[in-house]
């Protein structure tokens, strides 16, 4: 039986009442602070199936039945559930306009921006007098009265239909041909310059788009692929939009795994360098979770991130990548237990918490009509091209959501405990834990007093038996269960679990402080 600490679960029920008193007529930024305290709980959402009415429950929103794609106003209707999860900041994909020639998919790639100054019309609800500008801020705002930040995407290249427009802006091969980076066939790579000489013109075309989502109320950015552009590039950029506000974060998309450039002779800034030029967290490299055997492993890259976050004149972090848009379902690749593990690394690790909307449903993305051949498109593609296993980014296809309310109900209690213990999890130090089976990992989160202990087994085929060793730990200790389905036994100097295939255990000692 999973065990829950009752008082806990009576506690974490009142965050929501808290979260959602709307008593802050002014809404003032402070998600640079949040997140550099690793207390950022981030949802990933695209708002053209966000809020999508597929009334038939064919998966694609077909308009000629009065169907409705997501909006920034259906949206909204969605805000409190995400609050009522403990969800405190979203990650909108990008709301720039979206080319339609050389497109994938019938409404085109949310990253093939056609314009960085103005918004997609895709996002726009006809049931309203409001300006599209207007819908936006409406949105952002419902955001902000239920303490929920708001992230805007920038997307890394332009699309074809910009090329064509202004080719002055694209970087261009030895034969005068725009590049195309990697296999991204619908975009194209925009010249940002060196890191000597900035080319103001893009520059100028980013600035834009700062203002753009500063004038909206958002307040941060998530930079796509931002080792592609010079860190000079970044640090004026970065500055200026600190001059608007100070508080406004920005996220890398960038890894310690990433070593070499888009492409042949493009631009290559790694993590490191875009932290010294003033972003304030990056990705990390949590997506090797599933490809884990040891628990050693897991640590390693926790005690790394730590290290790689550090010396910085000011705070950095990152978030929880174990799971983006740019990667497969877990419950494909280790069902709901992998998923389950992903909460509850997500929620006690150093780090901000990321997951995708459906996530918490156990949505595996498998879309039935996946790159067949459509009946109908709004670009030049007309199949339905999708990324199986990946949430839907290249059409107007239904709402992500599986049917797993179980699930639902670990993410919203996991999220709280996250919330519940933040000054635990954001002054505390981590603290890897030996362990007695290989494929187990374990560690400590302590401070003041009180430490959570997780263990974890990577091994989703077979249970796991083992000792974790805990230094000074001795029976007389009150050690209160989390999240468990059956306690460990208390010995001297350890802990005796007995773990599931993937299963993963979090205690509580409010009398003992882990020491190293």
């Amino acid at each position: 039986m999973r065990i829950f600490n009752k008082p806990f679960v009576l506690i974490l029920s009142l965050l929501f009442t808290v979260q959602c008193c709307f008593s802050q007529d002014v809404w003032v930024n402070d998600l640079r602070k949040v997140f550099t305290q690793n207390n950022a709980i981030i949802y990933e959402i695209n708002l053209r199936t966000f809020g999508a009415n597929d009334t038939n429950n064919n998966g694609i929103i077909d308009f000629d039945d009065k169907e409705e794609s997501g909006t920034f106003l259906n949206a909204i209707s969605r805000l409190d559930e995400l609050a009522q999860k403990n969800i405190n900041t979203i990650h909108v994909l990008p709301i720039t306009p979206v080319g339609k020639t050389k497109a994938l998919g019938t409404a085109g790639s949310l990253y093939a921006a056609s314009s960085f100054n103005t918004l997609n019309p895709q996002l726009a609800s006809k049931q309203t007098a409001l300006s599209l500008e207007e819908q936006a801020e409406k949105f952002i705002n419902e955001a902000h009265r239920r303490r929920i930040r708001v992230i805007i995407d920038l997307p890394c290249c332009g699309s074809y239909d910009l090329y064509m427009q202004r080719p002055e802006l694209f970087l261009k091969d030895k034969n005068g041909q725009s590049v195309v980076p990697s296999d991204w066939t619908d975009v194209r790579l925009l010249n940002c310059g060196s890191e000597n000489a900035v080319n103001k013109e893009v520059y100028n075309l980013y600035k834009e788009f700062v203002d753009m989502v500063i004038g909206l109320g958002a307040d941060g950015i998530r930079a796509d692929v931002a080792t592609n552009k010079p860190a000079s590039f970044w640090k004026d950029l970065i500055s200026y939009s600190r001059t608007k506000d100070p508080q406004f974060l920005w996220l890398a998309e960038a890894s310690e795994s990433w070593t070499q450039p888009v492409v042949e002779g493009a631009v290559f800034t790694p993590y490191n360098k875009l932290l010294e030029a003033g972003f304030d967290g990056y990705y990390g490299s949590y997506f090797k979770l599933k490809d884990f055997k040891t628990g050693k492993e897991l640590i390693n890259l926790v005690s790394d991130t730590i290290k790689n976050t550090s010396g910085y004149g000011d705070s950095k972090s990152v978030i929880g990548s174990f799971t983006t848009h740019d990667e497969v379902s877990p419950v494909l690749i280790n069902g709901t237990r992998l998923s389950e593990m992903i909460m509850w690394l997500n929620s006690t690790l150093p780090v901000n918490a990321y997951y995708v909307d459906g996530f918490d449903t156990a949505d595996n993305y498998i879309y039935l009509w996946a790159n067949k051949k459509a009946f109908k498109t709004y670009t030049d593609d007309d199949y339905y091209f999708t990324h199986r296993g990946k949430i839907d980014i290249f059409n107007y296809s239904r709402r992500p959501g599986g049917k797993d309310t179980n699930l639902s109900r670990i993410f919203t209690y996991a999220n709280g405990i996250k919330l519940y213990y933040s000054r635990l999890i954001s002054l505390g130090k981590f603290i890897p834990l030996r362990t007695s089976n290989p494929s187990v990992f374990a560690y400590a989160i302590s401070y003041d007093g009180k430490s959570l202990i997780v263990a974890g087994n990577l091994n989703f085929r077979e249970n796991a038996d083992t000792l974790v060793y805990v230094s000074r730990l001795s029976k007389e200790n009150m050690v209160l269960p989390i999240k468990i389905l059956e306690p460990p036994i208390t010995q001297n100097g350890s802990l005796n679990f007995k773990l599931q295939p993937g299963e993963t255990q979090v205690l509580l000692t409010n009398d003992f402080e882990v020491k190293y």
